[in-house]
């Protein structure tokens, strides 16, 4: 397995790397994130993911050893494959889609370009415990309030507002005290609305 390339920096697309170590180029596929943190320099290290199918070698690069972490977990979701996970990585940060998952939202996960209700439910079910565990993220800690937030956006929908304004005032209000009920969550959206 190769974990990591450091080399020369031959050629770098959104997409993809070619990274020239010991005379060999090695094509590297990356996310948009991993491309936004290469540098231009000479040398590069990134770390690295192969995936050997039949009829296919394949290798994905990751700036930080965290994305490639979360790059991974994805790719134990049934239904997720290297390219549905590179995009999701291409997306959110990983820190955004490791959130995302420890509090259940998947209304962010499914935010993505190709991901739907199902997919963004069964990646939380499965990844959610993992997530809590690799990361020593502590379930109180987590903002349970995605829910509350939820519903009261469902509920200041019902009343006639539209869902971007409300959404906007309803994380705000959710940002300056993450304990609020749902009714005092629409209560304070109502007075800022």
């Amino acid at each position: 397995m190769i974990t990591h390339l450091r080399g020369k920096l031959v050629e770098k697309n959104p997409t993809h790397l070619v990274i020239e170590c010991a005379g060999v180029g090695y094509f590297v596929n990356i996310s948009l994130h991993t491309f936004s943190k290469i540098a231009e320099t000479e040398n590069v290290q990134v770390y690295t993911h192969l995936q050997v199918k039949e009829d296919s070698h394949s290798l994905f690069g990751f700036s930080e050893k965290s994305e490639r972490e979360i790059f991974r977990l994805l790719l134990s979701v049934s239904g997720i494959g290297a390219s549905t996970a590179r995009t999701m990585l291409s997306s959110l940060t990983p820190s955004q889609i490791r959130d995302a998952i420890a509090t259940g939202d998947a209304l962010t996960i499914q935010g993505i370009k190709g991901i739907g209700t199902k997919t963004a439910q069964r990646v939380i079910l499965d990844l959610k415990d993992k997530i809590l565990k690799i990361y020593d993220i502590d379930e109180l800690s987590v903002p349970s309030s995605n829910t509350d937030k939820d519903e009261a956006l469902s509920a200041l929908e019902v009343l006639g507002f539209v869902r971007k304004q409300a959404e906007k005032v309803v994380d705000k209000v959710v940002g300056q005290d993450p304990g609020l009920s749902v009714e005092d969550i629409i209560k304070l959206a109502l007075k800022n609305l």
